[in-house]
């Protein structure tokens, strides 16, 4: 494998890696801010220890993911010093604003959060961990923003004597109509981790510990099924409109995600296809009339432009070369991500009717209590895959090839060196990552709150 390769393959082995810490981290900070408001309106026990249960989780999570995504950024010097150079006029603002404002507000309110119990009024102490709900918000859209402008570059001019893109409209790389769409997905997407793991948590404990905090667990239970149904049909919503656009701005993208080969009009939807080995053309392919033309074009009869057509399109545009991504891959991850996502909806659902009128829920269903949060991870994961490698050969579509954004002094015994060492690194901290949650969701909830007037006692609850 040459340098470009092995820095392709670190990049993507570090940035799946940690963003398996970033949807949980959105979505279980929200859901514990929302368990602290029902302990402030209605005072009630249940909810305060399963804020400080689930706090103690969402903080061991966003830890691991702060030191795995500075890696990220270590990468950008190390390995893609052109890319840097290219795209970091334009990436600076977003970038800057994600790091002052956001990383700012998580971080400040994150410690008084943390040490503000018992200290901080109850009305204050509440808006902390809810300023850290916005921070990871602006956090998410600031990202998601340069994101964006990798699949739609907008807002910029280039300097042709610097070989750069050069920001002229930052408004223009915030509105971008992908990150506008993009956004919402990703954070339904997240919420459907974090219900996820808050249900299959719950579910852990009232099947293995029956009898222990039984009405607290039940209510995270349904709580955690609840937010999963309502993410799932938020994803559908915005992925839908995710679809439209990527085919107005990476017709390529959709062509791939469908293995269309030749160009269709009204097109169909293939829920199983098999292409010859070259990725030229069809083989075999199971198909439902029309829904692919809606899904792209809003219309039963648009037509969608296939791989072969976009090909020799792109040749005239850009120059002799091979603009197709790997089509095997973009169109497995895509429909992974769709029923992995779908399937998770569905357990969501059997959860809440198998709870319903006070049921408890058996022993079999132990099982889900598995799957549920580790389903709609593994969607979130096969969904960024696609968009990253579904953009390929292009770093900036239309702009930058990933051949040309690699550093040019880095040999590939420098990047194999690094990436043994992120690789075992890595894997050190899985191993510590796992035996903190395992041992934090083991312990169960933490006691119920002594009553005390003493204003001096120490903190009641800290990590």
């Amino acid at each position: 494998m040459d340098t470009l390769d092995l820095a392709r393959w670190q990049f993507a082995i570090t940035t799946v890696y940690h963003f398996f810490f970033v949807p949980v981290t959105i979505s279980l900070v929200a859901i514990t801010a929302g368990l602290q408001t029902a302990w402030y309106r209605t005072g009630k026990d249940k909810y305060l220890r399963l804020t400080k249960f689930y706090g103690k989780l969402f903080l061991i999570n966003i830890a691991m993911g702060v030191v795995t995504g500075l890696v990220q950024e270590f990468q950008f010097g190390m390995n893609w010093s052109d890319y840097s150079r290219f795209v970091g006029d334009v990436f600076g603002a977003p970038l800057a604003l994600e790091g002052l404002l956001a990383f700012f507000l998580e971080s400040t309110f994150i410690g008084l959060w943390i040490f503000g119990w018992d200290r901080l009024p109850k009305a204050i102490h509440l808006a902390s961990i809810w300023m850290v709900v916005l921070g990871t918000q602006l956090s998410a859209y600031f990202i998601l923003s340069a994101n964006s402008w990798m699949q739609n570059p907008v807002g910029f001019r280039y300097n042709a004597q610097r070989g750069r893109a050069e920001l002229t409209d930052i408004g223009a790389v915030l509105t971008n109509k992908v990150v506008l769409v993009t956004y919402p997905h990703t954070i339904f997407a997240a919420f459907l981790v974090g219900g996820g793991f808050v249900a299959g948590v719950a579910l852990w404990h009232l099947v293995r510990r029956p009898g222990i905090d039984t009405d607290a667990f039940r209510t995270a239970l349904r709580l955690g099924a609840v937010v999963v149904i309502v993410a799932g049909a938020g994803v559908a919503l915005s992925g839908d409109q995710q679809g439209k656009v990527m085919t107005q701005v990476q017709p390529m993208k959709m062509a791939a995600a469908e293995a269309l080969y030749e160009t269709e009009k009204p097109a169909s939807f293939s829920i199983f296809t098999i292409g010859t080995l070259d990725g030229s053309r069809e083989v075999f392919s199971v198909k439902v009339p029309y829904l692919l033309s809606f899904l792209a074009t809003g219309h039963f009869d648009g037509e969608v432009k296939g791989i072969n057509t976009l090909q020799q399109a792109y040749e005239q545009l850009y120059g002799p070369g091979s603009y197709k991504p790997n089509i095997p891959l973009a169109y497995w991850t895509f429909r992974l991500m769709i029923g992995v996502g779908m399937a998770s909806t569905a357990i969501a659902i059997w959860l809440l009717w198998a709870t319903r009128r006070g049921r408890a829920p058996t022993k079999w269903l132990v099982r889900t209590a598995v799957l549920l949060p580790l389903l709609p991870l593994f969607a979130n994961s096969f969904g960024w895959i696609f968009t990253e490698t579904g953009r390929q050969p292009w770093l900036v579509f239309g702009l930058l090839p990933t051949a040309s954004g690699v550093s040019p002094g880095t040999t590939g015994g420098e990047v194999l060196t690094s990436l043994i060492g992120f690789t075992v690194l890595y894997g050190a901290l899985a191993v510590v990552e796992v035996k903190l949650m395992l041992k934090s969701i083991g312990a169960g909830l933490p006691d119920e709150p002594a009553e005390s007037d003493d204003s001096d006692k120490p903190l009641s609850f800290a990590y």
